[in-house]
């Protein structure tokens, strides 16, 4: 079983680069360890913008296979609003 990456609860340009650094330090520590995608918890997500999301879209250009495993309501609006539903819309129904 791997071990979720969990998105701070701001999701914000104050906080993308603390974010960022953390995010590509476990991807470096997760990735080639299984042939399982890494998996990436926005569940206590409260408050997200656009920056916060480019941070998820840079790692999908990077080549790294992920996916959304839990997520808030405020993150799936964000997701939404922005084109990104996709990322969501695979979450199980009592979520998304």
């Amino acid at each position: 079983m791997s071990v979720a990456f969990e998105l701070p609860a701001e999701l914000t340009i104050y906080g993308a680069l603390e974010t960022r650094d953390a995010l590509l330090a476990w991807v470096t520590q997760h990735s080639g360890k299984s042939d399982r995608m890494l998996e990436i918890s926005a569940k206590e997500v409260a408050e997200v913008d656009g920056s916060g999301l480019q941070l998820l879209a840079a790692l999908s250009n990077m080549e790294v296979s992920w996916q959304l495993v839990e997520a808030s309501s405020a993150f799936i609006e964000a997701c939404r609003t922005l084109g990104l539903g996709h990322w969501v819309d695979s979450l199980p129904s009592s979520e998304a």
